[in-house]
């Protein structure tokens, strides 16, 4: 829904620690799978309450202290403390500090991009599902968008998006644990990348820590993941390698090694397939940031 149409309303008693942070993506950052164009912290007192008609994002919540609500349609429901929720603005909603209760004080953010559009897919929107995740899990990428948001680099896109994705991933491996018993086949088989993503692993080891059938295993990851175990695998060590790109000095070969890869050639190939762009570029454009 174009800006021309939007309505935009607020009503209610806001603290003045109430604070929100705005960014204008360029072309660029746009095309990025995880886009944050708006951030803050609202401390909503007793009738506070937001109403707009529609916007062209999606936005997502995190109570910290007290309970919000939030309506859609025909449908509610109730963000309590330590909750995250996912919502699609782009048909008429209000949310606001729930009736029964005091105070809402939560964090905020308006999401875009193909990978927000995949996770919404995922949580069953336009369903309106809360989410428990530990504070301690969130904080860190909420505090990266709020500190890098404002700031117009290309990496600095780029950390705003890993933090969207860890805060939607956060979400997803929760609601994830709620219905997927730990001991389960995906959940095993995660657990064992996890441990040993910097040593050689085949999808038939992970059959086995899973104790089931490589096909099996597959299916499953197909139908709860939508990625196979191998995808699962790389994307994972590319994400630990971008970590290291980022927080040392390591020899880019170094790395490959320490992420997984028998070669440094094998690892280029697959960081700039999964990330657009090298391994050096990367660590280039985060020098520079």
């Amino acid at each position: 829904m174009g800006s021309s149409t939007e309505h935009y309303k607020i009503g209610g008693y806001l603290d003045r620690r109430s604070f929100w942070l705005a960014n204008t993506p360029s072309a660029v950052q746009l095309e990025m799978p995880y886009v944050c164009t708006e951030a803050g912290a609202l401390y909503g007192e007793r009738g506070f309450v937001t109403e707009r008609n529609g916007k062209d994002s999606y936005l997502l919540f995190y109570t910290f202290d007290g309970t919000g609500f939030v309506h859609q349609g025909r449908r509610t429901a109730l963000i309590r403390h330590g909750q995250m929720l996912l919502m699609d603005c782009r048909s008429p909603q209000a949310y606001g500090t729930a009736p029964s209760g005091y105070h809402w004080y939560h964090l905020w953010a308006h999401v875009q991009g193909s990978g927000v559009e995949a996770t919404a897919r995922r949580l069953g929107l336009p369903a309106l599902t809360p989410v428990a995740v530990p504070r301690s899990r969130v904080q860190p990428h909420w505090d990266a968008i709020l500190e890098r948001l404002e700031h117009d680099s290309v990496m600095d896109g780029e950390l705003v998006g890993l933090a969207v994705h860890g805060l939607l991933s956060s979400m997803l491996i929760a609601r994830s644990r709620d219905e997927v018993p730990s001991d389960s086949p995906v959940v095993l088989a995660q657990n064992y990348v996890a441990e040993h993503y910097a040593e050689r692993i085949t999808v038939e080891d992970l059959a086995r820590a899973a104790a089931v059938s490589t096909s099996y295993l597959t299916r499953l990851f197909r139908q709860q993941m939508e990625t196979s175990p191998h995808d699962f695998l790389l994307r994972y060590r590319i994400t630990r390698a971008k970590q290291l790109l980022m927080e040392t000095d390591l020899p880019i070969g170094t790395i490959a090694k320490q992420v997984g890869f028998t070669s440094e050639s094998n690892f280029s190939y697959r960081f700039s397939q999964m990330s657009d762009m090298t391994p050096r570029a990367y660590r280039n454009l985060a020098r520079e940031s």
